[in-house]
Parts: structure tokens; sequence; C-alpha cells
């Protein structure tokens, strides 16, 4: 792995690419998972937080909150737990950079006091070669109207089984570190079988391209990868029209080919898109 600090792009860089292996499959990746891990918590900050959580549901009802993956640093990727609500009041938060500030002052890192949820997105790529966006709709947290790749967030609950999102912790993940690494590598798949609405057996083994941190959301880190998809752009484009599981969180679909410029929409794009971009570009070598 090699670890980028790219200042070209002021919304989003590259903390680390996987270009002298021309991207990473899941047998090559491994997670330390430890509470060490976790978001520092402070009484009042986390006050902040449940007083934005309740004016955030207020307003907009649809959304609920989850626990996620938090990603820490990257050698072997050191990850623990942290949860959407979390994310809103610190990432998301108006004193973000605050946030940061007395991160590095108390504690030498900028990003202790925030949630650093882990994210996923995939450069999704059809049989004849094109590159799948989304515009994304009205009724998503973040980039309302702007085009993205499919994406989300590997699931902890899906690891933990019977389990509430209340009582999922690090305890009930010790010992399954092949399985979260297997979950964020399979959870990109899912998101693309939910959000283009294409079946699974289409895809092919996800390809980790890199991390990418969005500095709109404070230095929110996603895992960006390439996904071969067997049909033809026509052929998704008629399965999203038919509608997914999650068919409200975008209005469109296009393609791009997959050597061309994305410099007339690169103002279009959000900046999870444009990181996936970047990486995809580096490692594949266009």
């Amino acid at each position: 792995m090699e670890f980028v600090n790219s200042r070209k792009e002021h919304e989003v860089s590259v903390m680390l690419h996987c270009a002298p292996w021309r991207g990473l499959r899941e047998q090559h990746v491994q997670v330390e998972l430890s509470a060490r891990f976790n978001r520092h918590s402070i009484s009042h900050i986390d006050q902040q937080i449940e007083t934005q959580w309740s004016q955030r549901i207020a307003e907009e009802p649809w959304i609920f909150n989850g626990a996620k993956f938090r990603l820490h640093s990257l050698q072997s990727e050191r990850i623990s737990l942290t949860c959407y609500k979390d994310y809103l009041g610190t990432n998301w938060s108006r004193d973000a950079k605050v946030l940061q500030r007395r991160g590095q002052d108390e504690f030498g890192d900028p990003q202790v006091l925030l949630a650093q949820p882990l994210g996923v997105g995939a450069v999704m790529t059809t049989a004849d070669h094109q590159v799948v966006l989304l515009r994304r709709s009205q009724r998503v947290a973040e980039a309302t109207g702007l085009l993205d790749i499919p994406g989300g967030h590997p699931e902890p609950k899906t690891l933990c089984e019977g389990a509430s999102e209340a009582c999922i912790s690090i305890d009930l993940l010790r010992g399954k570190e092949k399985a979260v690494v297997a979950e964020i590598f399979m959870s990109v798949c899912a998101e693309i079988r939910d959000e283009v609405n294409v079946p699974l057996s289409s895809l092919g083994e996800p390809v980790l391209l890199g991390i990418a941190l969005n500095h709109t959301s404070a230095g929110r880190p996603s895992a960006e990868f390439c996904v071969r998809c067997s049909l033809t752009a026509k052929e998704v484009q008629e399965f999203y029209w038919r509608g997914g599981p999650e068919a409200h969180e975008s209005t469109d679909i296009m393609f791009l080919t997959e050597k061309v410029s994305t410099a007339p929409l690169w103002s279009e794009l959000c900046p999870s898109a444009k990181g996936a971009v970047m990486l995809y570009r580096k490692v594949m070598d266009f």
C-alpha cells in the first residue's frame, strides 16, 4: 500500500492507494479490532451530539441511527465501532473543525473526537466498459442532487445476529476479524444491488483501490472499490428503472466511458465520487 497526501482537490484527498498491485483482493486485507480505536468520548460533546440528533430526526424523520465501523488508522486496517448519530454530531457538525483542533491539541490526533465511520463506494464498470453514476435524490443526508457512485457502509449488525443496534459492541465482534473484512468487501456489492437493482450474480469480486477522505465531512474515510459487472450499460439501465430497495436514494442513472475524461462533469460529482475516480485512475492507470 502507498500513502498519499493529495492537495490538488480541496474536497477530497487520497489517504492510500493500492496501485503497485492494481488493487487488493479480500484475502490480502486484514483488520485489527479494538475498543482502543473508539471515538474519544467527552460528556458535553456527547450531549451536543444528542441535541443535534434530536433536531435532525425532527426535520428528517426518515433517517435512523445504526452501528458503523470506525476507521482509526492504516497499517492493517484498525477498526472499532461508531454510529450514524455520532457521525452527524461530529464529522457533519458545524463544530467539526473545533473538534479536530481540540483532538490535535489534547490527544495529538485531530480525528480522535470524530466518529469516522468507514464508508464504501464502487466504481462499477459494465461489460461494454461504461462506468455507472447515479444522481442523488433530495431525500439523502449529504450531497443532494449531485452525481455519485453506488456506495454506503459495511454494517456491524450483519455480524451480530440477534443483537439490537444498541447492544452491538467490540466484544461481540472479537474473533471475527476475517468476517469483518468479508463484510467490508461484500457490502459494496450489496449497495450496488440495492441502489442499481442488478443481481449479485452479475457482479465480480470487488477489488480495493484504496481509501479516500471526504473533507466536506471533516475527513470521513471511504474504501473505494472497482467492481466489474457482466451486464451491458443498456441492461443495467433496464434493471435500474425497475426500482430496487434503495430506489429513493437516486433519481437518475448515467454512464461514462471508462477512458473518457470526467472534466465536464467534475463539478457535479459529490466528494466521495471524486475520491473514487482519483483512485480508479491511479490504480487502473487511466
